[in-house]
């Protein structure tokens, strides 16, 4: 019973239904080497129905601290579905937790009340919601001039009043006739006039999207719109310490893939930097505040569409920001190798998580050489195109390492390879995220869990050791990039066309 990796196997073995049987099992299980947080996960699935089995992995994941703990949050909350009560361990556990710490309290509160939308489960999570609620309440204020738990309390729910006032805000603005530059200009006219309280707040509110910043108030003058469908607002707050907070609300979508997908990729860039490798990637923050309706973090950016269509290739664009004449392609080395690291680090993550539908406008570059992919609709293989490539890497993408046979594509491929295996070693982790999220109403794993899983999983290859996998992932970017160079192979691949 040294062996604690072999806990869970054992417990998927017993006959929970032997009382006599599942009496030795929890005996066993009570002197078995304490597995690991991750390993843990897996005892709330669905699978395990056990009381005491639940509440033995609880116990393990106290040893977690909040910044871990704060990865699978939102996947532990969904863990609510499959307990036995309203008020289980885990219930409890969460709720505690959330008590020491605002930032969990805050997009606990969040994940909750989200949940109070699902007719099959409301009854729970509005019993969890309650039940925060009564706890944050009960808390004294500190020595050193802490917030009581009702003053907390109040500064959580303040955020919900702010995103009813966005979504009015929204409606009156989308009821305005003509362009997207009336629309702005409404927009600011509100918010200097009638909704002249949105410029400077009574009090300063917890940022939905990191509550650890106080915002004070909007900046009409440098709050927008953006020219689409939904016209979500792009709005720039002040914070508490003088500096500014710029968010992107939308309305009319449902934005919790996306959440789960940044999640995701904020999960793999740690276990990447956890293995020295950071690869610059940008986990923007997403926060579902409704079912239709949620904030995400705008960051300065231009997408590869329009920068091609300005600046012809990527090198000039970056040629504008990181001159050096001496440097590759007339670019700083610093700002080349931070483009090769980000495009490695998405083709990788890309590829696992089987992100479809990937075109210039949802591929997105920073100054500073930083590349990252937004607007996750079609994730787990689904794609509107047909014949996807395996690899989402585009030709521009290519020809800005100095094409395929060059010494920085060769180092692209090189840190994808090390990438690849560094998160073949968490694939444990990563699938029993997403055997907790299964019964959630994301669409693209709500309509087969059991089949999305399992495309997650063969990604991984696990079938494969370390040497093997390189082989592997080599080949796949070899075929997905002479498809976009058809002067390499005879035939004009299918795959090319997906770019088009």
């Amino acid at each position: 019973m040294s062996e604690k990796r072999a806990l869970t196997k054992f417990l998927r073995c017993v006959e929970w239904s032997d009382v006599q049987e599942a009496k030795q099992a929890l005996e066993m299980m009570g002197r078995w080497e304490m597995i690991d947080v991750c390993d843990a996960l897996e005892l709330l699935s669905p699978v395990f129905e056990s009381e005491e089995v639940r509440a033995y992995a609880v116990s393990v994941l106290e040893r977690a601290d909040d910044e871990e703990l704060q990865c699978y949050l939102l996947q532990l909350v969904q863990a609510l579905r499959f307990e036995r009560t309203d008020k289980s361990c885990l219930c409890q556990f969460l709720v505690q937790r959330s008590l020491n710490n605002i930032e969990l309290a805050s997009f606990l509160r969040w994940y909750v009340a989200v949940e109070l939308y699902d007719p099959a489960y409301a009854k729970r999570f509005y019993c969890t919601y309650e039940i925060l609620e009564e706890n944050m309440m009960k808390l004294a204020g500190g020595p050193n001039g802490e917030e009581d738990g009702f003053k907390l309390w109040q500064s959580l729910v303040r955020q919900t009043e702010l995103t009813a006032q966005l979504c009015s805000i929204m409606r009156d603005v989308r009821n305005v006739r003509g362009n997207t530059q009336k629309k702005i200009e409404k927009l600011r006219q509100l918010l200097s006039g009638l909704l002249s309280e949105l410029t400077y707040f009574e009090e300063p509110i917890r940022s939905p999207l990191a509550p650890g910043v106080l915002i004070t108030g909007i900046v009409p003058s440098e709050s927008s719109i953006f020219k689409s469908a939904l016209h979500p607002l792009r709005l720039t707050f002040r914070t508490q310490c003088g500096g500014t907070s710029k968010i992107i609300f939308k309305k009319g979508d449902d934005i919790r893939q996306d959440q789960l997908v940044v999640q995701m990729v904020s999960l793999m860039d740690r276990l990447l930097k956890l293995e020295n490798l950071d690869l610059h990637l940008t986990p923007y923050k997403v926060l579902a505040t409704g079912q239709d309706e949620g904030m995400l973090e705008f960051i300065p950016s231009r997408s590869l569409a329009q920068i091609l269509s300005e600046h012809r290739s990527i090198i000039s664009y970056l040629q504008k920001f990181h001159p050096d004449e001496h440097g590759p392609f007339g670019i700083t080395a610093t700002c080349l190798e931070t483009f090769i690291k980000s495009c490695a680090g998405y083709s990788v993550i890309t590829y696992i998580l089987g992100i479809g539908d990937r075109h210039l406008d949802n591929l997105l570059l920073r100054d500073d050489g930083r590349l990252f992919h937004v607007d996750f609709g079609f994730i787990l293989g689904r794609d509107p195109k047909p014949f996807p490539p395996p690899m989402k890497l585009c030709k521009e993408m290519v020809e800005a390492m100095g094409g395929a046979e060059s010494q920085y594509y060769t180092r692209f491929k090189s840190y994808c390879c090390e990438a690849y295996n560094i998160l073949r070693k968490s694939s444990n982790l990563i699938l029993n995220l997403f055997h907790l999220i299964a019964g959630s109403n994301i669409p693209d794993i709500a309509f087969d869990p059991e089949k999305s899983i399992l495309k997650l999983q063969e990604k991984f290859r696990l079938d494969l050791d370390d040497e093997a996998a390189i082989h592997f992932f080599q080949d796949l970017i070899n075929e997905s990039v002479s498809a976009l160079f058809p002067q390499m192979v005879e035939t004009i691949h299918r795959w090319a066309q997906y770019w088009r």
